[in-house]
Formats: C-alpha cells, structure tokens, sequence
C-alpha cells in the first residue's frame, strides 16, 4: 500500500511542483489550499491528486482537516509543511495584523499540521516530516522581518521535533530554497530581476520548482532515513549555509 503524503499549499508554485513529484513516486497524495478555488480545482482535474481546502493557521480547521484525509486515503505518513505568505514591509511601518499574519501561516502551521500527524507516526514507527523554509530565514531579507522571523523558526522547529521523535522511526527535515521561478518571482519587474537578483545567484539562474520537488521526494524516502534534523539548502550558491 501506497504511503500517503500530505502537501499543504499544494496546489500552487513550489507546493504544486512537490505534489506532483510526490505523486510520481508512487504516493498517495493529498494537497491542501487556502482560498483559490479555480487553481485547485484546475490542478485536481489536470493531475488527480486529491485537494482539500482549510486555513492551516487554524488549529481546529487543520485537526479536522487531517481527520478528512486520513479517513479518505488513509494515515499521514509523510507530511510536507509548504503553506506560506508574504506582508512585506519593514518593521517600523508594519501593522500588527501583517505580523501575525504572517507567523501564524508561515509557523504557527507548523506545530498545527505536525501535532496532528505525529501520535499516528509515531503509534506505526514511521513518518517524514518536512518543512520548507528560505533563504531569507538564513540570511534575513529587508521588509521580509515577519517572514525571516517565521521562517527562521522552522529551523529550531525542525531540530527539536527531530531529537523527540528519532527513536520512533521519524524523520524531520527542512529545505531552504533560493529565488525560485514561481509566478511570484516571475512577477518582479525583468530589470530587477537581472540587474537585483540574478547577479547574486553563482549559477547564474533561478531555482525551477522541480528542483525544490526533487529534495522533497529525496528526504521523503524509506531510504533517507538515517537523515533528520537537518536542512538541505537549494540555492544556487547564494547563500552558503
């Protein structure tokens, strides 16, 4: 029987890229999003991977959310925190509502997702848990505060549910991509992009989806098994970690 991954904010950019690798790696897959509705639901019809709609910010709607896929495909057994936002601005004119915002979607999910997959993990001896960060969680981003903070915070996050749960069979990992071609990225302005962004970059280009995927699938694997705690960083160079 297939094991089931659980992608939140699946269905869109980097999150979309994983579900669909996920997929073609023999998983059963469920991909979760917040509120486009068309873009789910194109992504279901085109690739028939299951979509489920819940704030991940959201303890409530998340313990139910998981109830639905597990009594669905069956139990969680990889799970991949991918959900996030932006609010930019820097610190001293950001609102609270940015901050919160942002922490709450961004981390805050962490420990709702998690918390309610990991007693099933742990009861069957196994489980992947992995959870995408940023550069800008390593280096810091002016007007990103929020997200560096939030993003940040998956790294202590990663090391501490590691160490609880090694000895039941589970792994927890974090990724931290670069500058990644999502529509996101693909929306600055070309002159930024080559005159800002591209120079920092060794290898000269952006990051493709797929190649985030790839790590994703590699660190989901029986075989990674030995590897926890631990961030793989995929950046093209900029930023060694």
């Amino acid at each position: 029987m297939a094991h089931v991954a659980l992608v939140t904010g699946g269905t869109r950019g980097i999150g979309a890229a994983i579900s669909i690798a996920l997929q073609k790696a023999g998983y059963a897959v469920a991909a979760t999003y917040g509120g486009n509705d068309e873009a789910a639901g194109k992504f279901k019809d085109e690739h028939g991977i299951a979509v489920y709609k819940w704030d991940v910010s959201d303890f409530a709607a998340c313990k139910e959310g998981v109830a639905k896929v597990e009594a669905d495909l069956g139990p969680v057994d990889v799970l991949v925190n991918n959900a996030g936002i932006t609010r930019d601005g820097v610190l001293h004119r950001m609102e609270p509502e940015a901050w919160r915002t942002v922490i709450a979607t961004n981390l805050d999910s962490l420990f709702n997702m998690t918390r309610n997959v990991i007693d099933g993990m742990r009861a069957r001896g196994y489980g992947r848990v992995i959870s995408i960060s940023s550069i800008n969680g390593q280096k810091g981003q002016f007007g990103q505060s929020n997200y560096s903070a939030a993003k940040a915070g998956v790294f202590g996050f990663t090391k501490a549910v590691a160490q609880e749960n090694a000895a039941k069979g589970i792994t927890v990992n974090a990724i931290a991509p670069g500058y990644i071609a999502t529509e996101m990225v693909r929306a600055v302005p070309e002159e930024v992009l080559n005159t800002k962004i591209l120079p920092l970059i060794p290898v000269g280009r952006l990051g493709e989806p797929e190649e985030i995927a790839r790590c994703v699938v590699f660190l989901a694997a029986e075989e990674a098994g030995f590897i926890t705690g631990s961030t793989l960083t995929a950046n093209g160079g900029q930023y060694l970690a």
